[in-house]
């Protein structure tokens, strides 16, 4: 099965008419995609009222893949806010309680820095993260190169086999050590995560514009790109047996017709009363 979604619901203006209040904006969405990513969790630990709120507003078949607070990926510049690394990660998990007890979550997503790279200090931690995180589904993006160089691609995904990370898989710029390599490998059976971020080299590596963030993810595949995706989503078909897609190319607003177009080419619809998936002979219109 394959579930469609984007990063966020507030800022797709495609899907929400000119004046929609923001409380309303998921439960429309949600008519749309089955999926969405919760990002407002990285800048701040969300209270359990929110998620209680975000799961009862959605369909029953609805899912969320919720993004790791900055301080448990070592994102957070500052004070740290929690007495101990173990208090901030129990109260994450005691956060996201109700998005558990509905069935809704699909993984806590760990999106480390472009600073952290391939060393032993950093497996550790991140050794540390999953035993923290317990039997909660846990996916996991690099930002640096160094975890898939040539010698030590095949070690890194033999250890979040062996670790139990399902892998966020990036489509993204090629922009040096700041940015990772599209490695189509699943590493867990049950669940792959594949990210869209564009590929806006210069927007990317551009921090000296001050509104280098309103730029970072300004692109919009083309189809023969989509197109290109769809087979290697056919490939990871393979190897799990669900896949999430989230698009996160909004700088411009494109994320949503992206991700509308390629529901379009995999020949997916998802119904807005039960919004139950119909998943159509998927590659046919494709060709041979």
């Amino acid at each position: 099965m394959i579930h469609i979604g984007l990063t966020g619901w507030g800022d797709h203006d495609d899907l929400y008419q000119e004046g929609t209040p923001s409380r309303n904006k998921l439960r429309i969405y949600s008519r749309h995609f089955p999926l969405v990513e919760v990002d407002s969790s990285f800048y701040a630990i969300q209270s359990p009222g929110n998620y209680q709120k975000w799961a009862e507003m959605t369909p029953d078949d609805f899912s969320f893949v919720i993004k790791a607070y900055q301080g448990m990926t070592g994102h957070l510049r500052g004070k740290q806010a929690f007495a101990s690394r173990g208090e901030m990660f129990q109260t994450f998990l005691e956060s996201i309680q109700p998005v558990i007890r509905a069935g809704k979550l699909k993984a806590v997503l760990f999106q480390f820095p472009p600073w952290f790279e391939c060393s032993r200090k950093n497996v550790d931690l991140l050794r540390d993260a999953k035993d923290q995180m317990g039997a909660i589904p846990v996916a996991l993006e690099f930002r640096h190169t160094s975890w898939f160089s040539p010698a030590m691609m095949d070690r890194t995904l033999k250890f979040m086999e062996e670790e139990g990370w399902i892998h966020s898989i990036c489509d993204e710029p090629q922009a040096g050590n700041g940015s990772v390599p599209t490695v189509l490998h699943s590493t867990h059976p049950d669940y792959c995560l594949v990210r869209f971020h564009g590929r806006n080299v210069g927007g990317w590596l551009d921090k000296g514009n001050p509104h280098w963030r309103d730029v970072r993810y300004l692109y919009r595949y083309s189809e023969e790109e989509l197109l290109q995706w769809s087979e290697n989503i056919r490939h990871l078909q393979q190897s799990s047996k669900e896949i999430g897609l989230l698009f996160n190319n909004n700088s411009g607003g494109d994320a949503c017709a992206n991700a509308k177009q390629m529901m379009q080419i995999l020949g997916i619809r998802y119904e807005s009363g039960d919004r139950e998936p119909e998943q159509l002979d998927l590659f046919d219109q494709l060709g041979n």
